[in-house]
């Protein structure tokens, strides 16, 4: 049994006395649980006041109950299969296992003092079933719910049930009673897929005959439908609607946004469409500040990258850009930076195109062409501001690039990033915008290159022997063939993919007092790569190659991201 005391103790409470939240921020969520009827729990985490994970273990680690991670967890069908989707959904319970010999059925419970639901569990099992509460975050529950019992209608039954009735197209754009359209709910469903499979970007791509749906899932593109042209014109209308952008226009260009709460937490999707021959090719980023927010540990670093990350945001003052293709992670990696630094006693302030996910405290600007507030123009405003730390989310041209460094030389840490293969590259690139030499050294705390690679699925991979090319790339002696490396297979747990997840591979430049010296005299890029060398740089080839050697992903993957060849050793 639970202490009676423990058991009558508050959240907000045990938050504040923690440490986890203050008083002022318990206030704010209690006004607004008054309007809403929220748990104070969840209002806490919309509010970006706390986590749902901090707050499960706190309370855990209060009341003495075990705490867990539902996205670690396997389903159990015949756990599932004891409490009905609707049952689950209404009392917030997600099944886990079930042990059919001692008959316990372990549940996990956001709120484990709610004893109504337990009585209706207990009456739905006949009273012969033991059950056995661990705590959850009651979003982590809700997206659980979701992957466990699968969706409300599968898109197969929707799209029969489009086949044998007429579409209403005047009724795709209204909010009432919008589920009694099957288009509506289609849409959704292939939504609610794209996130469920962690896609960070879904494909709508008209063909002659035929619609094709793609997703991007871990950097590549994978077919996972095709449907007969007829659909296009109720789905692109329905997608314009959600997005608030013109459903006459069909010859320009247009933005819009879609804002929907999927899998138990708010998912923005960036709406883009483009005329095409064959019809508007519409392109869906999925924004999930769950996945696009993370910390220094969830970047999948190795402990000497995050050791000299952590050094190079410890210096007041300068630049640190990060750099790297579309799709490497460049934004992640500075949201993780500004969340490291986001405190109280500092003013951050970021200008982006556009802003992807909103932080708490942290002041966010959008370019806006329409109002001119360019790059340039926002960082003269923003250092009207007060500023500790800026972000300015990309250096384009000479402008933007003199009023960043002019903000870096005044005394604020500025974070932006750049297209350039390598991080030295980004030197080169400087000087062509038109940033002098001596404005550069001295004023840089250091560059990052990233690139992401697929993960190998720790179920499936499996040895690969190697042959004398693999030997020559790897850096490895003919001899050394023995040493076994991984490729990819397929299996359940990955989709049949081979990979499951990303690894971000990074080389970082740490700008010292030389580097500084050999920039102003402007260096070449071979003595720059020299010195650096010289200092400890492990360039991205040299990253790529220890994670295959490590087992973490394959040669073939590598080759993919990075170019191996200049490792080649010809005899």
């Amino acid at each position: 049994m639970i202490d009676a005391h423990k058991r009558q103790l508050r959240l907000g409470e045990i938050l504040v006395n923690k440490g986890v939240t203050t008083l002022d921020q318990i206030e704010i969520a209690l006004t607004e649980q008054r309007d809403s009827k929220e748990h104070l729990g969840k209002i806490l985490v919309r509010l970006g006041f706390a986590t749902d994970a901090i707050i499960r273990d706190v309370i855990g680690g209060v009341i003495g109950q075990e705490s867990i991670e539902l996205n670690t967890v396997v389903a159990d069908a015949e756990a599932v299969h004891m409490i009905p989707k609707e049952m689950a959904r209404r009392l917030r319970v997600l099944p886990l296992t079930y042990n059919s010999q001692r008959q316990i059925l372990t549940l996990a419970m956001a709120d484990i003092f709610n004893v109504v639901a337990l009585d209706q569990i207990n009456t739905h099992l006949g009273g012969n079933v033991e059950v056995a509460l661990v705590l959850a975050g009651e979003a982590e529950i809700e997206k659980s719910i979701d992957q466990f019992y699968g969706f409300e209608l599968s898109v197969d039954g929707i799209l029969h049930e489009i086949e044998t009735g007429e579409i209403d197209y005047q009724s795709l754009d209204t909010e009432l009673d919008e589920y009694s359209q099957p288009v509506v709910r289609l849409v959704n469903a292939l939504l609610v897929d794209a996130v469920k499979r962690n896609a960070s970007d879904i494909h709508f791509e008209p063909e002659e005959g035929f619609l094709r749906f793609r997703y991007r899932i871990d950097g590549v593109l994978r077919q996972v439908r095709s449907l007969h042209k007829n659909y296009w014109s109720a789905i692109a209308v329905r997608l314009k609607v959600m997005s608030g952008i013109d459903i006459a226009e069909t010859r320009a260009p247009q933005d819009g946004r879609i804002f929907l709460s999927l899998s138990g937490r708010p998912i923005d999707f960036r709406v883009s469409t483009l005329p095409t021959v064959h019809g508007e090719n519409i392109v869906l980023r999925v924004l999930d500040r769950h996945k696009g927010i993370v910390s220094f540990d969830q970047l999948g670093l190795k402990e000497e990258a995050q050791n000299m990350l952590k050094l190079m945001v410890a210096r007041p003052e300068g630049m640190i850009l990060v750099t790297g293709p579309t799709g490497s992670g460049k934004t992640t990696t500075l949201y993780s930076i500004l969340n490291y630094l986001n405190t109280e006693s500092v003013n951050i302030m970021t200008l982006e195109d556009p802003v992807e996910y909103a932080m708490t405290m942290i002041r966010q600007t959008s370019v806006n062409d329409a109002v001119r507030l360019d790059f340039a123009s926002g960082i003269r405003s923003l250092m009207r501001q007060d500023p500790d730390i800026i972000l300015v989310g990309e250096i384009r041209d000479e402008d933007t690039a003199s009023m960043a460094f002019r903000a870096a030389m005044t005394g604020h840490q500025v974070f932006s990033t750049l297209h350039t293969n390598s991080a030295l590259g980004a030197i080169p690139r400087l000087r062509d915008i038109g940033v002098k030499p001596d404005i550069l050294a001295g004023n840089i705390i250091g560059i990052i290159a990233q690139r992401l690679v697929r993960s190998l699925c720790e179920f499936c991979k499996k040895p690969h022997a190697l042959d004398a090319l693999e030997c020559n790339l790897l850096g490895l002696k003919i001899t050394d063939k023995q040493q076994a490396i991984y490729t990819a297979n397929a299996c359940v747990a990955c989709d049949q993919q081979g990979y499951k997840g990303r690894i971000a591979l990074q080389e970082t430049v740490y700008f010292d007092a030389d580097i500084d010296e050999l920039i102003a005299r402007e260096g070449t890029q071979r003595d720059l790569l020299r010195m650096a060398l010289s200092k400890g740089f492990k360039p991205l080839a040299e990253v790529g190659v220890s994670c295959v050697l490590d087992g973490a992903t394959s040669l073939e993957e590598m080759s993919r991201v990075i170019d191996l060849t200049a490792r080649i050793k010809t005899h």
